[in-house]
C-alpha cells in the first residue's frame, strides 16, 4: 500500500512540473513594464523576419523578445506600439533599435533608457489569453 502512495505522489509531482515547464515554454505577455535602452536606426533592407525596415519596426535580442513581440514604448518622444521584426549583433539583452526612415533623427536620438510595456511575447496569437 505505501509503494502505491509513493508511486501515486511521484506521478503527481511528475505531473505538476511537466505542466509548469510546459507553461514557462508557451510565449506570454508580460505583466508590468521592462526597462531598456534604446538607440535608432536608419538603414533600409530587410528584417530578420523577413519583412522591409519601415517605421513601426523595432530591434531586439530574441531571447529577451522574440520576434513578433509587440511592445509599448512608454516613456519619450517616440512613444507608441512597436513590432519586434528585426534582431541584430548589437542588440543584446534589454536593449532596442527602434527603426526612423530619417538617418538625422535616428542619430540625434543617440542612446536612451525607457520604459516598454510587452503587449504580446513572439508569434502566439493566444499568448494574452491566459
Amino acid at each position: 500500500m505505501q509503494t502505491a502512495v509513493a508511486a501515486l505522489i511521484v506521478c503527481a509531482a511528475l505531473s505538476d512540473s511537466t505542466v509548469a515547464a510546459q507553461r514557462r515554454e508557451r510565449p506570454r505577455a508580460a505583466a508590468g513594464t521592462l526597462r531598456v535602452t534604446a538607440t535608432a536606426y536608419c538603414v533600409a533592407g530587410k528584417t530578420a523576419s523577413g519583412t522591409r525596415a519601415r517605421t513601426g519596426i523595432v530591434a531586439a535580442d530574441p531571447s529577451v523578445l522574440p520576434v513578433g513581440s509587440i511592445v509599448r514604448i512608454i516613456d519619450g518622444t517616440h512613444s507608441g506600439i512597436y513590432t519586434v521584426m528585426d534582431t541584430g549583433p548589437a542588440v543584446k539583452g534589454r536593449k532596442i533599435d527602434i527603426f526612423m526612415a530619417n538617418c538625422e533623427r535616428a542619430a540625434k536620438f543617440g542612446e536612451q533608457q525607457l520604459r516598454i510595456r510587452v503587449l504580446r511575447r513572439g508569434w502566439d496569437s493566444k499568448a494574452g489569453s491566459d
